[in-house]
């Protein structure tokens, strides 16, 4: 399956990873000068932040400024409660100064956020409505901070049901997806038995609706016992996600020229979506 012009449709699944997704900065950069078209991009957490700034038409120059004067104290305020520890009411503001406001629906590039219903435990997919609540909502780590309430759902993070969205840039119209996975887990020995529960967890959100296993290439970066909250880290991390990219795209290209030549790719099934 292809575009008009003849080449496939190139998406994107961005996963979560609090600060580690800054390295989604560095993906877009490699790909974008080598020359790797982004038609879609679907993000979880994370993700979704970095995803939907460049639907929105943010440069990768604008990202790294913005990932160089942001931190927890931009998007956050302690709120110690029986929701959470943070609030990120701020995330909404902070969206709409740095990135824009926006309905989903009336990005550049088509993008969709994917969050999870606290009741149901169905994952979301939110492809239209205020841009800055349905980031906040796939960002809202339950017990972290609170639900956010949309369309009579309380919402929290994506990363829960769907943490590599691979085939909701298919319904986007992808025709190859590219994958980022930056939850790679670590066994934190001197934790004790608390870091192999830690391990534990980050291995079921990595693993959280199976998406790795839906692209058709994965990019992954080495961010194995890198921290999740160190925004200060955001020239390394983006570094490695650079890095990371320039392994596999020889794969990427190889993939887009065999399409052009009009060559049969590999392509995965079509997915059945029940979401909303």
């Amino acid at each position: 399956m292809s575009s008009n012009n003849g080449r496939m449709r190139v998406g994107l699944a961005l996963g979560g990873g609090v600060a580690r997704g800054l390295a989604h900065i560095g993906v877009l950069s490699v790909l974008e000068e080598a020359g790797v078209p982004i038609d879609c991009v679907a993000g979880t957490s994370m993700g979704a932040i970095i995803g939907s700034a460049y639907c929105a038409g943010l440069s990768v120059s604008e990202l790294r400024d913005i990932a160089a004067r942001t931190g927890w104290w931009s998007v956050s305020r302690p709120i110690p409660s029986a929701g959470g520890l943070v609030t990120f009411a701020r995330m909404e503001r902070w969206i709409e100064d740095n990135v824009g406001e926006f309905d989903v629906r009336d990005l550049a590039i088509p993008f969709a956020a994917v969050a999870s219903d606290l009741i149901s435990g169905e994952r979301v997919v939110l492809w239209r409505g205020r841009l800055c609540s349905a980031v906040r909502a796939s960002c809202s780590v339950p017990g972290f901070a609170p639900p956010v309430e949309l369309e009579g759902r309380m919402l929290v993070d994506g990363g829960i049901t769907d943490n590599i969205p691979a085939d909701v840039a298919r319904m986007l119209g992808a025709d190859y997806v590219i994958g980022v996975d930056v939850f790679m887990p670590a066994l934190r020995r001197y934790l004790g038995p608390l870091g192999q529960g830690i391990a534990a967890i980050e291995t079921l959100v990595r693993h959280a609706g199976q998406g790795s296993n839906e692209c058709d290439c994965l990019i992954v970066p080495p961010m194995e016992g890198r921290s999740y909250f160190r925004f200060a880290s955001y020239k390394e991390l983006i570094a490695l996600g650079e890095e990371a990219t320039r392994r596999r795209l020889p794969i990427i290209l190889e993939a887009l020229a065999r399409a052009e030549r009009g060559e049969h790719a590999p392509h995965l099934a079509d997915p059945v979506l029940i979401e909303n």
